[in-house]
């Protein structure tokens, strides 16, 4: 686990695959939306991990900034949340937040992620 902690703290400021065209800023396909599952995670080269966290970053900040929530902890937790899923075999290995506001990125990776846009809104999913 340290070692794929280690890689993605490496990569996050060097592997950045967004494209500049022109003036225009364009970001790279999203890999966040072909994780469904753990597995889905799995089948990521660890180099593109960092783009996943910047992905799961954005989506995180988009849904807490309209529907409100807990923002910091779960920026925070992020490479954690990714580490944890690239290197155990959820659910079988059974992963405990000890605070539920530092699990979103957790419910991205573990298919809520099209529900994630209803966090905190009724009949949605949990903010914890």
């Amino acid at each position: 686990m340290k070692e794929a902690i280690d890689l993605i703290e490496q990569e996050i400021e060097g592997t950045k695959s967004d494209v500049e065209v022109g003036s225009e800023h364009l970001p790279s396909p999203d890999l966040l939306d072909g994780i469904n599952s753990p597995a889905d995670l799995k089948a990521l080269d660890i180099s593109q991990l960092p783009q996943l966290a910047e992905e799961i970053r954005d989506r995180i900040t988009t849904v807490v900034s309209q529907n409100g929530g807990h923002l910091a902890p779960s920026l925070g937790a992020v490479e954690l949340a990714i580490a944890l899923h690239y290197v155990f075999d959820a659910p079988e290995d059974q992963i405990v937040w000890d605070v539920g506001h530092q699990a979103y990125a957790h419910k991205l990776l573990t298919g809520r992620r099209e529900a994630f846009g209803t966090l905190r809104q009724y009949e949605g999913i949990s903010g914890f």
